[in-house]
């Protein structure tokens, strides 16, 4: 079983559909938690405190943080199997998709763009607020307690420079979903000519609430940050 998760080139697609679908369900829990703070900053800061340094919160972290490893990993050797299979096509599918076909090219690159913006993310709050209260410190960078999210949120949507950086980082996520969560489905076999329209469907819908949620957020808090809303 291991040989074939490693070895065959099927194993590998399917190790990195679970992979993925894993952190699909993370950016949903993620954005289910994150939403509180369209409706009310305090109770932002009760799901911050709720989850700190506490054990689940950094077993989480922890399978999260594999996950997007193997991910990775899985996505750096299918990337060079295809290349020297197929030159510059990649993720090859067996039903020509419609309307994303430069996502489906550009899964490797976008995934570069993903990667490079979860690593500002991690430093501008994993970094400030729950490594700060792993380490034992009392205050961030900042100067702000680590489940103060509220202040955090603001001192970093303030600049509308990381606003754009963040949009443009959700823009990147869309495209990579958009083929990701469809070939997902093709990787187990679903994606044949009676479910592939739905699938595709399902796909765009799902990423783009999952999107236009996080944008709403990166937005909402630029305006409050600035003093536009209150």
């Amino acid at each position: 079983m291991g040989n074939f998760l490693t070895s065959s080139s099927i194993g590998r697609k399917l190790v990195m559909s679970i992979s993925g679908a894993s952190l699909v369900l993370f950016l949903i829990f993620h954005l289910a938690m994150n939403s509180t703070l369209l409706f009310s900053e305090e109770s932002y800061n009760l799901v911050t405190e709720f989850l700190g340094a506490n054990w689940y919160a950094l077993v989480g972290t922890l399978v999260l943080a594999l996950g997007v490893v193997v991910h990775i990993f899985y996505a750096l050797i299918l990337t060079l199997q295809n290349r020297r299979a197929r030159g510059n096509k990649r993720y090859a599918v067996t039903v020509r998709e419609e309307g994303v076909s430069w996502a489906s090219k550009n899964m490797f690159v976008l995934g570069l763009v993903i990667a490079l913006g979860l690593v500002i993310h991690l430093y501008n709050f994993w970094w400030n607020m729950q490594f700060v209260e792993i380490i034992g410190r009392e205050t961030n960078s900042y100067g702000h307690f680590p489940h103060e999210g509220d202040k955090m949120v603001r001192e970093i949507f303030k600049s509308w420079i990381y606003l754009a950086i963040y949009l443009v980082w959700f823009a990147a996520i869309w495209f990579h979903l958009t083929h990701g969560v469809w070939s997902m489905f093709q990787s187990v076999g679903w994606a044949n000519k009676t479910w592939y329209r739905r699938l595709k469907i399902g796909a765009n819908a799902l990423s783009t609430l999952i999107v236009l949620g996080y944008a709403a957020i990166a937005i909402v808090s630029f305006l409050r940050a600035n003093d536009f809303c209150s």
